[in-house]
């Protein structure tokens, strides 16, 4: 992506039962009876019934316009019928799965291309992904770490994304399947990098690639390193646990607003003292 804001908006949803998350991506469509929502099921371990699920789910919404666009080992995201679909569509959303498919049948195509085109230049347009399909979305993504074994060097592996944000993660399930301790590592690896896990039921609206918006019931996690110090990563051996002091975290509900950009939460008159909180590691 270029260097300037996107005018599109992203949505990552955090996994889980995604109801309620469906009803917010359709309540944010200018008219839902019309808009062209396509349903991408490349992470899906079962795409022929994940897909014609989604389908029925956004219909039942309102969503008459609804369609399943399958990319896979079969189907290639660049066939021009799809192209010219991702043109016409107000709202693309990935759905949950293996994230590295994603990668494996969107990079360097035309179709990751006219999306990323989309969302950079078109405001009305939204790309949305829950689960895998919200993982993806920034240029780097967590592919795989468990447990205590991902505060060890060489316990956490990361993957470039789609790119449709930069300098960030986005982790999923994330206090349901106890994950801070991989996005803290991956954010020691990178203190540059934001990191932001995301509890089931839960999502992110990123408006113009700088706001984030928490809605849903559970928790975001906003880990930030740009303070870090003492980091011991260049100095241990594989195997060895990780260290890392003064990372800065914040635990995000809904309603709440957090600057990508500055790394403060948003929080309307308070906004600025609000924005020096935080608890410290």
């Amino acid at each position: 992506m270029s260097d300037t804001f996107p005018l599109g908006t992203l949505v990552a949803l955090g996994g889980g039962d995604d109801d309620e998350l469906l009803a917010r991506l359709t309540d944010m469509l200018p008219d839902p009876a019309t808009t062209h929502v396509e349903i991408v099921t490349t992470a899906a371990p079962n795409p022929g019934k994940t897909g014609p699920a989604y389908v029925d789910a956004f219909r039942d919404l309102g969503c008459r316009a609804a369609r399943h666009m399958r990319v896979d080992e079969r189907h290639h995201a660049d066939s021009p019928p799809y192209l010219e679909r991702l043109e016409r569509a107000g709202l693309v959303f990935f759905t949950g799965g293996d994230q590295e498919r994603i990668t494996e049948f969107w990079e360097r195509t035309r179709a990751l291309a006219t999306l990323a085109d989309r969302y950079r230049r078109d405001a009305s347009f939204i790309v949305a992904g829950t689960s895998a399909g919200a993982a993806v979305m920034p240029n780097c993504m967590i592919v795989e770490g468990h447990g205590a074994r991902s505060l060890t060097k060489g316990g956490l592996r990361t993957g470039p994304g789609l790119g449709l944000l930069s300098e960030l993660y986005i982790d999923q399930h994330f206090a349901e399947r106890g994950r801070f301790s991989r996005l803290a590592h991956a954010v020691l690896q990178h203190p540059t990098r934001l990191g932001l896990g995301l509890g089931q039921e839960t999502g992110l609206i990123i408006r113009g690639g700088t706001e984030a918006e928490v809605f849903g019931d559970g928790v975001v996690i906003a880990v930030d390193g740009q303070h870090l110090q003492g980091s011991n990563l260049g100095r241990i051996g594989r195997g060895e646990p990780v260290s890392g002091q003064d990372l800065r975290v914040h635990l995000l509900v809904s309603g709440q607003r957090f600057d990508l950009q500055n790394r403060q939460v948003l929080n309307g008159e308070n906004a600025e003292e609000e924005g020096k909180g935080g608890v410290f590691f």
